[in-house]
């Protein structure tokens, strides 16, 4: 499977460098122009348009389409992360409002989240579980996934086996990661989590 991860285009959080994951803004303008000018670095060929269930990623995806003509399939396991009691706030606020939660580095804890929010290795579940069953139903198809940073970051770790610049590497919004020949790590995740460089 040849698989072709783009991150949605810029909403007003995104703009406000907010934490956004289970909001589901629409795009802005300039997100917009971002999912358009997408349409020169995608291959040629391409057999198969999933996409997540938030709007931004779904908004995206339909510009993206006007020119394709994919049949769209959604799927719940590619949805951003959810980073609990601090969605909709910057880092200050959050660090501000919840000092306790924020001295634990708590966003980059492998097994604890945020209050109400997802863990990394919830996450890394979900989004393996899904490229399992994307590669079992396409195996020697051209993929096009539309979703978030987050988990275009958890996707390229999965791919590479190796976690330890997780923190560093960011998928900018309206941005394209191309993993060809790409095979789903079959080991169980929480065997990658030594090469986190924080636990």
């Amino acid at each position: 499977m040849h698989l072709y991860v783009v991150r949605h285009g810029e909403t007003w959080a995104n703009a406000e460098q907010r934490y956004l994951g289970a909001l589901d803004p629409s795009l802005t303008e300039r997100g917009r122009e971002q999912a358009k000018s997408l349409e020169g670095l995608l291959p040629r060929s391409l057999d198969v348009l999933v996409v997540s269930p938030r709007l931004r990623a779904r908004e995206t995806a339909s510009i993206i389409n006007a020119g394709l003509n994919l049949e769209t399939e959604i799927m719940d396991c590619f949805r951003e992360r959810d980073v609990g009691v601090f969605e909709g706030l910057t880092q200050s606020e959050a660090k501000a409002r919840y000092p306790q939660l924020w001295s634990q580095n708590i966003t980059r804890q492998w097994a604890l989240g945020p209050t109400d929010g997802e863990s990394i290795a919830d996450v890394v579940q979900r989004v393996s579980e899904g490229l399992l069953e994307l590669q079992a139903k396409y195996p020697a198809k051209n993929v096009l996934l539309v979703a978030h940073g987050f988990v275009a970051k958890t996707i390229r770790a999965l791919a590479r086996r190796d976690f330890s610049d997780f923190y560093d590497w960011q998928l900018a919004n309206g941005r394209l990661l191309a993993l060809e020949n790409f095979e789903a790590p079959t080991v169980d995740v929480e065997t990658l989590r030594s090469s986190l460089p924080f636990q």
